[in-house]
C-alpha cells in the first residue's frame, strides 16, 4: 500500500540532524558559519589566504582546523575512512570526490585519472561508497574542450591531446563497468558541455547495456536542461541502453551570465530562481514516472525539492530504498536533510571531497562564496545550528 505523502520527512528534527556533533563541535560550527555568513569577510579571507600561501606563511593548520575540517573528508582516500565510517553508521553513503581542478599538464591529468580509478576500486570493496565521481576538466584542458565544443578545427597536436582525454574518460568508465560501480560525471560550463554530452552518450552506449554505470549531470538553472535530458533519455530508450543521471541546480551562474553579456548571446541561465525551482521540481515528477528506465540522483540542499521526491516515492508506492533513486548533499551542509532522510529509510549520499589543503582551496572558496548571501545556504545552516544550541540548553535546564 502507498504510504501517506503528507509531511513524509520532518526535516526540522534537529536532534537527528546534529546527533554527530558534541556541544563543542556545534559551537565551532556555529562560529564557522557566522564568518561565512559575512560576504565582506569571505571576500577578504580569500585574498588573505591566497596571499599567505604565496608567501608561504603558516596558515595551513588554521585552515585544516576550521573550514577544511568541516567540508573535506581528508587528504587521501585512506584519510577519508573515518568520515566514511561515521556516515555509514547513520545509514548515509559516501561519494569520494577527488577535487583537483584547473590544471593543464598531461602528467597531472594522467595522475588524476589514476586517482579516480582508485576511488572506483575502493567503492567496489566498500558498500558504503556506492558511486564514484569526476570532472572532465580534472583530466583534460579546458580550452581544448572549449575548442572542440565550438566545432573549431584542431591542429594535429590538439587532435592527439583530445584523443588522450577520450582515452582517460574511457579508462574510468571501463573500470567502473568491470567492477560494477556507477560513475557520475559532473556538469561543466555550457560552452564546453556539448563535447561532454557527446562523450557521455557514447560511453553509455558502450557500458550501460545492463546497468547505468555511466551517469551524466544536468544543471537545472539552464533553460534547455529539461529538453536535453528528455532527448538523451529518448536516445537511451531507442537504442536500448540504461540511462543514469544526477540533477543539480547549477554552479556557474555568474560566469555564464557575464560571458553571455560580453559575447552578445542570450543567457543560457534561467531568468530567476523561481524558474530554476519550477524546472527542478518538474523533472523530479518525470523521473518518478519513468523510474523503470532512469536511475537518478537528486542532489539538492532545497527542502521543498527534497520533500517533493520523498513524498512522490511514498505516493507511488515505491520502496524508500529503491535502488534507482538517491538523494545527495555536500559533506558539511544540510545535515538536517541528509540524516532525516536516512533515518526514514531513503537512499542518501554525501559528496565527500578530498585532497591536500592547498589543492582544496578553490573548492572551499566556492563553498564560502556561494553561501555568503543573506538568502544563501549559510544563513539557513546558521539558523538551524542556533536552534539546536537553544534546544540543548533548554533540555539541560529541565
Amino acid at each position: 500500500m502507498p504510504q501517506s505523502n503528507a509531511n513524509t520527512v520532518d526535516f526540522q528534527n534537529l536532534e537527528i540532524a546534529f546527533a554527530n556533533q558534541s556541544n563543542s563541535d556545534l559551537r565551532q560550527t556555529h562560529q564557522l558559519f557566522r564568518v561565512m555568513n559575512n560576504a565582506a569577510l569571505v571576500k577578504t579571507g580569500k585574498y588573505l589566504v591566497n596571499f599567505a600561501f604565496a608567501l608561504h606563511l603558516p596558515v595551513k593548520k588554521i585552515i585544516e582546523n576550521t573550514i577544511y575540517r568541516h567540508f573535506v573528508g581528508g587528504t587521501s582516500i585512506e584519510d577519508c575512512a573515518q568520515t566514511i565510517r561515521k556516515l555509514a553508521q547513520r545509514n548515509v553513503g559516501t561519494i569520494l570526490d577527488y577535487a583537483l581542478e584547473g590544471e593543464e599538464d598531461d602528467a597531472i591529468f594522467d595522475a588524476t585519472t589514476n586517482e579516480v580509478i582508485r576511488t572506483i576500486e575502493y567503492a567496489h570493496i566498500h558498500r558504503e561508497v556506492p558511486f564514484s565521481a569526476f570532472k572532465i576538466t580534472g583530466i583534460g584542458r579546458f580550452h581544448l574542450l572549449e575548442k572542440v565544443s565550438e566545432g573549431n578545427k584542431l591542429t594535429s597536436d590538439e587532435k592527439s591531446e583530445f584523443q588522450r582525454i577520450i582515452d582517460r574518460v574511457d579508462a574510468i568508465f571501463k573500470r567502473g563497468f568491470e567492477l560494477n560501480v556507477p560513475i557520475l560525471i559532473d556538469a561543466e560550463e555550457t560552452w564546453i558541455q556539448p563535447v561532454l554530452d557527446n562523450l557521455v552518450i557514447e560511453m553509455m552506449r558502450k557500458y550501460n547495456k545492463e546497468k547505468a554505470i555511466v551517469q551524466n549531470t544536468y544543471q537545472m538553472y539552464r533553460t534547455d536542461s529539461i529538453e536535453r535530458l528528455m532527448h538523451h533519455h529518448k536516445i537511451a530508450l531507442d537504442e536500448g541502453f540504461k540511462f543514469g543521471l544526477k540533477i543539480v541546480r547549477g554552479a556557474y551562474m555568474e560566469k555564464e551570465r557575464a560571458r553571455a553579456a560580453a559575447m552578445g548571446y542570450p543567457s543560457p541561465i534561467q531568468p530567476d530562481k523561481a524558474s530554476t525551482d519550477r524546472d527542478f521540481n518538474k523533472i523530479i515528477h518525470y523521473f518518478v514516472e519513468n523510474v523503470d528506465t532512469i536511475d537518478f540522483m537528486v542532489a539538492t540542499h532545497n527542502e521543498e525539492s527534497t520533500q517533493l521526491l520523498a513524498s512522490l516515492i511514498d505516493s507511488k508506492g515505491l520502496e524508500r530504498n529503491h535502488p534507482s533513486i538517491y538523494f545527495s548533499q555536500l559533506y558539511g551542509m544540510s545535515d538536517n536533510l541528509t540524516y532525516n532522510l536516512a533515518a526514514n529509510g531513503f537512499n542518501v549520499v554525501k559528496y565527500v571531497p578530498y585532497g591536500e589543503v592547498k589543492t582544496m582551496m578553490p573548492y572551499l572558496f566556492r563553498r564560502a562564496e556561494e553561501n555568503s548571501s543573506v538568502k544563501g545556504q549559510t544563513s539557513r545552516e546558521l539558523k538551524l545550528i542556533e536552534q539546536e544550541i537553544r534546544r540543548r540548553k533548554q533540555n539541560k535546564n529541565k
